[in-house]
C-alpha cells in the first residue's frame, strides 16, 4: 500500500503570500500608470499655457524720453504692468501716464483681452501707445506653438 503524504499548510502563510502578491501587483500598476501619464500631462500643460512665466519689457518712447514698460506674467495671467525708469520730468510733461497705465493694467488683471481693452476719452492716445507697448512685451512672452 502506498503511504499517504499529508501536507500541512498554515492559513497564516497563505494570507501573507496573497497580501504580498497583491501589493506587488498594485505597485507595478501604479508605476506603469505614473510614467505613462507623465508624458501626456507634459504635452497638455504646454498646450494650455498662454505665456512663458517671467518679466518681459518693451520700449516706450514719448518725445525724447525712452521708458521701459515691464509686464510680469505667469503661465496664464498678466500679474503686473509697470513703467520702470520714469523720472519726475517725464511725469510732469505727461501727467496722464500713470492714470492710463492703471486703467489698462486693471482691465488686464481682470482678464480682459488686449483687443477688448476700453480707453477713456481724455487719454485715448496715451493709452493706445501704452497698450501697443504691452502687446510687444506679451508677444515676447507667448508660448510658441508646437510644430
Amino acid at each position: 500500500m502506498s503511504n499517504p503524504k499529508i501536507l500541512v499548510v498554515h492559513l497564516k502563510e497563505i494570507i501573507y503570500t496573497v497580501i504580498f502578491a497583491a501589493l506587488g501587483i498594485l505597485l507595478i500598476i501604479l508605476l506603469v500608470a505614473m510614467f505613462l501619464n507623465k508624458d501626456k500631462d507634459a504635452n497638455s500643460t504646454k498646450q494650455d499655457q498662454l505665456y512663458i512665466p517671467g518679466v518681459y519689457s518693451a520700449a516706450l518712447i514719448l518725445n525724447d524720453s525712452a521708458l521701459n514698460l515691464e509686464v510680469l506674467v505667469d503661465a496664464n495671467h498678466i500679474n503686473s504692468v509697470e513703467i520702470v525708469n520714469i523720472d519726475e520730468a517725464t511725469t510732469t510733461m505727461f501727467p496722464l501716464i500713470n492714470p492710463s497705465l492703471e486703467l489698462i493694467s486693471s482691465q488686464l488683471y481682470d482678464g480682459v483681452l488686449l483687443e477688448d481693452v476700453e480707453f477713456s476719452e481724455n487719454s485715448q492716445y496715451t493709452q493706445t501707445i501704452m497698450l501697443d507697448a504691452v502687446k510687444v512685451a506679451l508677444e515676447k512672452a507667448k508660448v510658441q506653438p508646437l510644430q
